[in-house]
């Protein structure tokens, strides 16, 4: 095992800890820019297929970080992914849960509370265009993403009907070989 990759996986996932506001979903954006660009440590596709499995199997959506450690170093690569993405930002929120309770009364508090969500709500929907521009390779593979956005956003019905529409285009494309 190469503790050099371990440690270098560490640092990585700690660094990315930081923007792990809202939750593990804000970060994958710069998620895929450290794995696949800067270090290429998994294309494009393979980043896709494990984000895939990490949103389909029942846990915590942090499941790609420790994915993408398993596949880079096994067990020890797991826990270095995993510990660097959840410890640095677990003490950053304890202190500053700490100082919000202080200056909770403070006048420009209001505003920085409010200005927290949209900063979120940004970095989910940079987590959508970067996750499908990982995952479509054929412009059908593209058309759905842009159908079920649009799908998500303009509807109120259930995103299950899309994910099922999705699943019956893709059987049907794959029988008639266009996939």
């Amino acid at each position: 095992m190469n503790g050099d990759l371990v440690l270098e996986i560490l640092i990585a996932f700690a660094s990315l800890s930081f923007l792990a506001v809202g939750g593990a979903p804000g970060m994958i954006p710069e998620l895929h820019r450290v794995v696949v660009e800067n270090h290429h440590w998994v294309t494009d596709a393979e980043f896709a297929k494990l984000f895939a499995l990490s949103q389909t199997a029942p846990g915590p959506n942090l499941l790609i970080i420790s994915l993408i450690g398993w596949r880079l170093a096994g067990l020890l690569g797991l826990l270095a992914a995993t510990a660097g993405a959840i410890v640095p930002s677990s003490i950053l929120a304890f202190i500053v849960g700490r100082l919000m309770e202080r200056v909770a009364k403070a006048s420009w508090y209001p505003y920085l509370k409010g200005a927290i969500p949209p900063v979120v709500v940004g970095l989910l929907l940079s987590s959508g265009v970067v996750t499908a521009r990982a995952a479509d390779e054929t412009t059908l593979a593209f058309a759905l993403s842009g159908l079920g956005a649009a799908y998500v956003v303009l509807s109120q019905r259930n995103p299950l009907w899309i994910l099922a529409f999705g699943a019956f285009t893709g059987i049907v494309a794959g029988r008639f070989g266009l996939i």
